[in-house]
């Protein structure tokens, strides 16, 4: 994880997001994205809560330590059930929420002493991880609010920290599946936007998974079907893998179709 960048890029992933919104009309704050039962309005409220308790673990760890220990195992029902307290909103005054959510929980996170480990809903992760998680919800909620609006986003090297989280988190998609991980590391050869090459695990190993960076953050989010992606796997481990990817906790969610997009 790149430490000293990582904020500076969550930051302006957060404000790329905040200008696909910032001038939409009411009735398109209302219009449903490729979530099933999700409007932007949703994805937008989703986003202001995750920052939220982002910055409340980051700045007050004991109180997020008794919320998490309140929800216990239900912790995907409480965030959804944190919905109706956003959606419900006035479309300025959500807007006005997730900027406020979004700037306080990046301060909290920057102002975590390096080395120290914030508390999260599994484990304490560091604050730089953390960062990366939130660039993660902000690539795959964003893509969504932006297939609602019909709007092709720019693709840049800051998709790196993301890349990294998922492969520090590539056996999510085993575990939300209750599937046991093959004893591998895999190799990731993956393009960046810029055309480097960024590589992770062993050079040797027999799985090994290929393709644009890009391609690779929408499977992981789960924002395009593998079919429809340009990625490639060696070895039947890998195979699998690129059916079930995902690089966060809890059920994989409906994803998407074959086709579903051009």
């Amino acid at each position: 994880m790149e430490e000293q960048t990582v904020i500076a890029d969550l930051t302006a992933e957060a404000a790329e997001v905040d200008q696909l919104v910032a001038g939409l009309d009411t009735a398109r704050w209302a219009s449903p994205t490729p979530a099933p039962g999700w409007t932007i309005a949703h994805q937008i409220g989703h986003l202001a809560f995750i920052f939220r308790i982002a910055g409340m673990a980051a700045a007050e760890p004991e109180a997020f330590r008794a919320m998490a220990a309140q929800v216990g195992g239900g912790f995907d029902a409480a965030v959804n059930a944190a919905l109706d307290d956003y959606v419900n909103d006035p479309p300025e005054a959500l807007l006005t929420r997730w900027r406020a959510e979004r700037d306080a929980g990046i301060k909290a996170l920057a102002e975590v002493p390096a080395g120290q480990l914030v508390p999260w809903l599994v484990n304490p992760l560091p604050a730089p991880v953390l960062a990366a998680a939130g660039m993660m919800e902000l690539f795959g909620h964003g893509q969504d609010i932006a297939d609602a609006l019909g709007v092709r986003r720019t693709r840049t090297d800051r998709l790196k920290h993301i890349v990294a989280f998922a492969v520090r988190t590539w056996d999510f998609g085993y575990q939300a599946r209750d599937l046991t991980p093959p004893d591998v590391e895999f190799r990731f050869e993956l393009t960046a936007p810029s055309g480097r090459t960024w590589l992770f695990g062993p050079a040797d190993s027999p799985q090994r998974i290929t393709g644009p960076a890009a391609d690779f953050c929408l499977l992981v989010t789960r924002r395009r079907h593998p079919d429809d992606l340009a990625l490639r796997a060696v070895g039947p481990d890998a195979e699998h893998w690129l059916t079930i990817a995902q690089a966060y906790r809890g059920p994989a969610g409906q994803g998407r179709e074959p086709g579903q997009f051009a």
